[in-house]
Order: C-alpha cells, then structure tokens, then sequence
C-alpha cells in the first residue's frame, strides 16, 4: 500500500492538515502544529501555507472511500 496524504478526520484541532502530515512522516503531531506555529510567526507565510493546505488535501473519508 502506498502512502497517501491526507487531512485527518479524528483528533484534529482545526483542519486536519497537521495530523495528517505528521501521519504521512510518523511523528507526533504535536511536533508537527509546534513548528508550524513557528512557521507563522516567523515567516507570516504559514497561515496562507496552512489554508491552501487544508483546500488542497483531501480528507481521510474522501481517500479510504475509493
């Protein structure tokens, strides 16, 4: 089975995209939301980088319903 990316449904705080990630990568999402919360204050980048995210990855039920 490949490895597929994907918001996920359960445990999310706001959109999913962290948790998915840190699935996608098998860390912790805590680690995952922590930089990316880095990420917007560094570089206010991060919250147009988390939006289009959240619009583009499609969530779990979409890929586990095929």
């Amino acid at each position: 089975m490949t490895k597929r990316l994907y918001r996920v449904e359960r445990g999310r705080k706001v959109a999913g995209v962290c948790g998915g990630i840190a699935e996608y990568i098998n860390v912790d999402p805590t680690v995952v939301r922590l930089l990316w919360i880095l990420l917007i204050f560094c570089a206010a980048s991060g919250i147009l980088a988390y939006l289009i995210a959240a619009i583009i990855m499609p969530s779990e039920s979409e890929v586990f319903a095929k």
